[in-house]
């Protein structure tokens, strides 16, 4: 059910952008400190949320490997106090006497 839901909500959203696009597809100027550009406004609007999605991307990327190696040293960590328990639990136990 809910696929069909994910399915239904991606064929609405299509069919809104495709008829933004339609509505909006006079050109328009996009000036640069050395230049510009014309485009259709639903070409700039597109490239722009796909800019910023990819640089949402990259910047999660930074806190997902700093995360990986977070956890790689605490595995680690885990596994050398786990070893160093078993040890512990393996000793003899000495009496006082």
């Amino acid at each position: 059910m809910a696929r069909l839901i994910g399915w239904i909500l991606a064929v609405v959203l299509l069919v809104l952008g495709l008829t933004f696009a339609v509505l909006n597809a006079e050109p328009v100027e996009v000036k640069y400190y050395f230049g510009g550009v014309r485009l259709p406004l639903a070409v700039l609007l597109v490239s722009t949320l796909i800019a910023g999605a990819l640089l949402g991307v990259a910047a999660s990327l930074v806190v997902i490997v700093r995360q990986r190696r977070r956890i790689a040293h605490l595995k680690r960590q885990v596994r050398v106090t786990e070893k160093e328990l078993m040890n512990l639990r393996n000793m003899p136990i000495k009496d006082a006497h």
